[in-house]
């Protein structure tokens, strides 16, 4: 889902396009409400698993995605984030 200002029920991962095969995932938001039921894990692996897919590289700018891929070191998402 793409952040729309003022839309603060819905939970978000923010990337962009920095090259033609280079996604920057920027940034996870979990609402309050709903944080701590893994939401933000399940955004980080759909975010992953569609770079791996599509054989694109990835920048994680997001500190969350960085943690994510810390605790699941998975050879298919380490060999597609760029350097």
């Amino acid at each position: 889902t793409l952040y729309a200002p003022g839309c603060h029920d819905k939970a978000v991962l923010l990337y962009e396009y920095v090259g033609k095969r280079i996604v920057d995932l920027q940034h996870t938001e979990v609402p309050d409400a709903y944080r701590g039921r893994g939401i933000a894990k399940h955004l980080a692996k759909a975010a992953l698993d569609f770079v791996v897919e599509e054989d694109l590289k990835a920048h994680l700018t997001c500190w969350y995605i960085q943690k994510y891929v810390k605790e699941n070191p998975l050879p298919q998402y380490l060999e597609h984030l760029q350097p």
